[in-house]
């Protein structure tokens, strides 16, 4: 689906039935609109609905669809709906096969119904936000609207971006199979499958293909050289470089004779029925055109047929017939050609059933050699054939042959097939009578193809359709081989990434090869792939086509989910940790609710039988059981005795849930399951957990365990992978990283919301040095509502006995200096005294300044923006290079 935001502004005040003629202006430009039922579900629905008065949100939304569909991309399904509390603004939403195709879509349809409007009413700002980067237009968008043109650029985008119909019938019966799909190119280059199980093919190139094999099926002369070989029948030729050299070959093999380029494809270059030296030598520059080698071989006498053979066995056959036309003897050739080009089963290049007929070159040159031009009117029932090749690239048509072939020509085609080497192969036959054995009616084989295209078996002329994908799909995906890999959707407001790498490394004990996206990047066998924040989809994508990857660990955040959904379509674990006041105001998510609806997608998508994690403590991941898919497991820091009557229930009837139980040695994660209790560890051997004290860590635990049973692991490994868990900075960067190295302790920490200071607060309750002071360092981003920075400016009063603010420098519209400012005011009015308070803009300056402050037994917090970089500025401290020691001890 794509959403563009609408603001119809004093258009609000104008649905269609008060601008005269707007309607019938449309269906003029657009008379397929009157298919399209909307709400009253018939044809003609929407007319109604314009005839009665909608607004051109709703209109615009259906023009999109329908160019669409009028480019090759059909489309149905749209919805447009106004935005709370702001009139006059809409979400248009709309689907759509191609991305890029479904956004100038969007922009062409605005321009549309913008130009039909009077002209006091038309205006349009910001189409070039709707722009894909990778996409230039041959008009300016402030230029005046052209449809025909624009409509054209549309097509023009449409055939160059879709999958051919190759790629699309695979495509499509992987996903009848279930089998997930990643798009890896702007082409045909497709993965089937996700992680190590995916499968790649380009059109009918499989990733088991031989680029040996390929070669040689482009090399004719090698070819039928193994071909004869194997005693496999095929003409009798040479290979040329000269036009004198064909003749001579010609006169040798005998008339007629063929010329066709060493290594061509789709036919072009070839020309059959060549009887005398003139016409071989043009033969040859048609082919020369096209490869600087040309082969000169004895014509076969029959029809050309393709034989496709798929993992060794022949699927389909179809006898293909070059383009022609039959004469009327009324009109030109020209007309006729015309007249069979409006078929509307042809179009341009693969895009429909057949292709139209072009009248070129060489359409002249065969027509002369005829003594023809497109000008002649051939007699009633008169066949005049275009072509010397039957491609349906060409215009050539396609009679399924499938079920007559005989079993002699089938083995032929099989063995040539394996021959060549070929997994995937299209075996060029001349046959006089495809059903009676070559071996009685002479003919043989004239080409063995690389990638053959599947359209004349999808769609023959005439005979039945074969789906051909199903053998090809069979081949990659027998029986009881997977195509989906664990995955694991973790999203929530804090705990996030914690918990993801907890995840990952329980996999990791368990051997598996664990892909990982976080806030700080793409891991891939614990080895960081890329850097940033890669919590969205495109992330997801990266570690999905990976092909070592076993399991997917993602970390899903909600800016992603907003922007573009999820980067997969289904996934066997996901889990909600927590919602929280984080982020609101953003993107149209104003209320808690609204963030928990969002976020709630993670588990709407676990398959059937996978498992939803969900906090127990959270009365907004408590009401997702609604929706969540899968099984529920729940996880609870209050336990069983210490949660509500619905947990209890929940583990009565057998339910899985993690908590955690308070006992005479400690907390203790206790897994619930199937009316069994089983022990799993103790908070305080979980060395992330810093003894027991992190208490965010114990309920990242929680969660962990939980997802880590639901995706099928053994308790043990859980065990041994928690108890080596640490909150070292390569286990989990910027996540309550504790720095010993110097006279004094550093914890390292991105605690950014009110909740996180919250639960870091509870923690550094337990650190304070019993002499020394608790130092920090904190800065606030500028998305953050006023209410919120003051409650961290609270939470920071009571934290620490010296504060440094520094700038965030993710200010997000906010003037600069302002967050810091009210954070100063808030920490200064809960009771920090001013003297203790410092504003240090730059991030560096400020922890630097801060290390130097420290004296031996204190305590030094840093929240950071950028945790690598701080962390380094840790190690590399050295208190003799700075003289900020000596004012703190003089001020001391």
């Amino acid at each position: 689906m794509l959403r563009f935001m609408l603001d119809l502004k004093e258009l609000e005040a104008y649905p269609t039935s008060r601008l005269p003629g707007f309607t019938e202006r449309i269906i003029e430009l657009l008379p397929t609109l009157q298919s399209h039922g909307c709400s009253y579900g018939e044809p003609g629905g929407l007319i109604r609905r314009m005839q009665q008065g909608t607004w051109l949100g709703h209109v615009t939304e259906h023009v999109a669809l329908e160019l669409q569909s009028l480019a090759g991309t059909p489309v149905t399904y749209g919805k447009t709906r106004s935005v709370r509390g702001r009139p006059g603004v809409y979400n248009v939403i709309y689907r759509y096969q191609e991305e890029r195709v479904g956004l100038i879509a969007g922009i062409t349809a605005l321009r549309l119904v913008n130009s039909l409007l009077p002209e006091e009413l038309q205006g349009l700002h910001g189409l070039e936000r709707l722009l894909p980067d990778d996409v230039t237009l041959p008009y300016e968008l402030s230029a005046p609207f052209d449809y025909d043109a624009e409509r054209s650029e549309l097509r023009r985008i449409a055939r160059r971006y879709t999958l051919g119909p190759t790629t699309r019938s695979l495509v499509e019966e992987t996903e009848r199979r279930g089998i997930p799909t990643l798009r890896l190119d702007d082409h045909s280059l497709v993965q089937l499958g996700y992680g190590a199980y995916g499968q790649r093919i380009r059109a009918s190139i499989t990733g088991n293909t031989s680029f040996i094999a390929t070669e040689t099926a482009s090399d004719k002369a090698l070819t039928k050289r193994l071909l004869d070989r194997a005693g496999l029948p095929v003409p009798r030729g040479a290979v040329v470089r000269s036009a004198e050299e064909a003749v001579r070959a010609a006169g040798r093999i005998g008339f007629p004779v063929v010329t066709k380029p060493l290594d061509g494809n789709h036919g072009r270059g070839v020309s059959l029925d060549l009887l005398d030296a003139a016409q071989v030598q043009a033969g040859f520059e048609q082919a020369q055109a096209h490869s600087r080698a040309v082969i000169v071989e004895q014509q076969f006498t029959g029809n050309d047929h393709r034989v496709l053979v798929v993992g060794g066995q022949v699927v389909a056959v179809a006898e293909r017939i070059p383009a022609h036309v039959v004469g009327d003897g009324e009109h030109t050739i020209a007309e006729l050609v015309e007249r069979v080009n409006a078929d509307p089963r042809r179009g341009d290049g693969h895009e429909q059933v057949m292709t139209r007929i072009q009248i070129d070159a060489h359409v002249l040159g065969l027509l002369q050699r005829q003594s023809l031009t497109p000008q002649s009117v051939p007699a009633a029932g008169q066949t005049i054939f275009l072509r010397d090749t039957a491609n349906l690239s060409t215009g050539g048509t396609a009679v399924d042959r499938t079920d007559v072939i005989h079993p002699d020509n089938a083995t032929i085609a099989r063995r040539a097939a394996q021959v060549i080497g070929l997994d995937v192969a299209g075996i060029d036959l001349i046959s006089p009578d495809i059903r009676r054995s070559l071996h009685e009616t002479g003919g043989g084989i004239v080409e063995v193809n690389a990638a053959p295209g599947f359209r004349m078996h999808l769609q023959p002329s005439e005979g039945q359709a074969r789906n051909v994908a199903v053998p090809v799909i069979d081949m990659l995906f027998p029986a009881n081989r997977p195509s989906r890999i664990p995955i694991i959707a973790i999203t929530g407001t804090n705990g996030k990434s914690t918990t993801a790498r907890m995840v990952a490394h329980i996999f990791k004990h368990a051997g598996k090869v664990v892909g990982l996206t976080t806030s700080s990047g793409i891991y891939v066998r614990g080895e960081r792939i890329k850097r940033g924040d890669t919590t969205g989809p495109k992330s997801a994508r990266v570690v999905l086509s990976d092909p070592e990857v076993e399991v997917a660990v993602l970390e899903t955040a909600r800016g992603g989910i907003l922007r573009e959904g999820l980067g997969f379509d289904r996934c066997d674990v996901g889990a909600v940790l927590n919602v929280r006041e984080d982020h609101l105001g953003l993107g149209g998510i104003d209320t808690l609710e609204q963030l928990a609806f969002a976020k709630s997608l993670v588990v709407e998508v676990v398959a059937k039988n996978g498992v939803s994690v969900l906090n127990a403590d959270d009365p907004l991941t408590v009401k997702m059981q609604a929706k969540a898919g899968g099984r529920v497991t729940w996880f609870s820091m209050r336990g069983v005795s210490g949660g509500d009557a619905a947990l209890q229930q929940h583990i009565e009837e057998g339910g899985a849930a993690v908590v955690c139980e308070a006992t005479m040695l400690g907390d203790e994660l206790v897994l619930y399951r199937a009316g069994h209790r089983s022990p799993v560890i103790r908070a305080r051997e979980i060395p992330a957990t810093l003894g027991g004290y992190a208490q965010v860590n114990v309920a990242n635990a929680l969660a962990a365990t939980a997802i880590a049973v639901g995706a099928g692991v053994e308790l043990s490994v859980i065990r041994a992978a928690l108890g080596g868990f640490t909150t070292s900075f390569e286990h989990s960067p910027g996540r309550l990283n504790l720095y010993e190295g110097h006279e004094f302790r550093v914890l390292l920490d991105y605690a950014h919301n009110t909740d996180g200071l919250a639960a870091l607060a509870g923690l550094v309750a337990h650190l304070r040095p019993q002499k020394g002071r608790v130092i920090g360092v904190f800065g606030v981003a500028g998305d953050r509502r006023d209410q919120d920075i003051a409650q961290m400016g609270r939470l920071l009063s009571g934290m620490f006995d010296e504060l440094i603010v520094r700038e965030d420098r993710n200010s997000r519209g906010r003037p600069a200096g302002e967050g810091s400012k009210l954070i100063i005011e808030s920490a200064g009015a809960a009771g920090l005294a001013p003297e203790r308070i410092q504003s240090i803009p730059d991030e560096r300056t400020a922890i630097e300044t801060a290390l130097h402050l420290a004296r031996p037994g204190d305590l030094l917090v840093l929240l950071p923006d950028e945790v690598e970089a701080a962390w380094e500025q840790i190690r590399a401290f050295d208190a003799s290079l700075h003289p900020a020691r000596e004012l703190e001890e003089s001020r001391g």
